[in-house]
């Protein structure tokens, strides 16, 4: 009996050892996880939509690797495409409302959330500046129509034709018809959104368009709208809307991609979910034979991703490992769907 007692105190004994080895042992590692240095922020990146997005990238690029504040260099970058009259979805020869009026929307935000818009602005080429200007020099973060004219004008900005003899006569033959119908895809671009994290490790964007072709006068898209075109948290991330604003609009889509990734879902996954959260929100809406919509994310560590509901959506990136260089984004489904 004794030793069969000797034997269960020293196996108890052992055992509380062992388990206080071990409860030290899990201590020491879920401290040492905690101290864990936290993973290598990827700086600079910049990303934007459509390959009009690639110039863009570029002049950011350059801005920014010759040390200009993040919101110049998004300026500068958003500006090549505002005055290519190539490029009929920004800016100079952006295709007009129904009224042959072209109509801009811009806005822009920093790693602190401040932010600047101007919507349904008309004559002026680079709406990106004026709406950097409206946070410099203003306590609001949106001036719209005559009132952003006045406020341009103010600034020094001069007034102009932005309507193209290109737009022009593309305009005049959609009025034979007048089917409204913004198919946007790869051919048809739409708004140019940039993203981007500095060699500070910090977070802006911006959004500049000319908005859907034949647009009623006095429409404006979700490309002005801070939370639907464009949001960042500079905790979290930075997320960007292409696409049919009203859709986008609805879903509040650029600030629930941020959320998501706060919730800790990568930047793919989380343009995706919204993506598809979008899909099923519109699969019965009149919308829906031409509802293209696209997103693009960067996190804070520098990790991005895009992902669209149909084909044809592409996008541009730029960082240090890889250069400058365009990525098709994966889609839901083809438009022959």
């Amino acid at each position: 009996m004794s030793n069969r007692r000797n034997f269960i105190k020293k196996a108890a004994l052992g055992t509380a050892a062992v388990t206080a080895v071990g409860f030290s042992g899990l201590a020491k590692e879920s401290k040492g996880i905690l101290e864990t240095p936290p993973k290598k922020i990827k700086k600079p990146v910049v990303i934007s939509t459509w390959n009009h997005g690639l110039p863009a990238n570029q002049e950011t690029w350059k801005e920014l690797k010759a040390g200009q504040p993040a919101l110049d260099a998004i300026e500068a970058g958003m500006k090549i495409p505002e005055a290519d009259p190539n490029v009929r979805s920004v800016g100079y020869g952006g295709y007009p409302d129904r009224e042959g009026k072209v109509t801009l929307d811009a806005c822009i935000m920093d790693h602190n959330s401040n932010c600047g818009s101007v919507s349904f602005l008309q004559g002026i080429k680079h709406p990106i500046s004026v709406a950097k200007l409206v946070l410099q020099k203003t306590p609001h973060v949106m001036l719209s129509g005559a009132g952003a004219l006045q406020f341009a004008l103010s600034q020094g900005f001069k007034e102009e034709n932005l309507l193209t003899p290109d737009s022009e006569k593309d305009w005049k033959k959609w009025l034979e018809e007048s089917k409204y119908k913004p198919v946007i895809n790869i051919e048809n671009h739409d708004t140019i959104s940039l993203l981007m994290i500095d060699e500070d490790g910090n977070l802006a964007g911006g959004c500049t368009t000319s908005g859907a072709a034949w647009k009623m006068h006095g429409r404006v898209g979700d490309s002005p709208i801070i939370g639907a075109g464009l949001f960042l948290d500079n905790e979290v991330g930075a997320a960007a809307a292409t696409g049919l604003g009203e859709a986008v609009i609805r879903t509040a889509g650029s600030a629930m991609v941020v959320e998501l990734m706060r919730q800790g879902k990568s930047p793919y996954e989380a343009c995706k979910e919204i993506t598809e959260r979008i899909y099923n929100k519109h699969k019965n809406h009149k919308d829906m034979e031409y509802l293209q919509v696209g997103f693009i994310a960067l996190n804070k560590n520098g990790e991005h991703g895009a992902y669209s509901l149909r084909s044809g959506f592409n996008y541009a990136i730029s960082d240090d490992e890889n250069g400058h260089r365009m990525e098709d984004a994966k889609f839901k489904m083809s438009w022959d769907k």
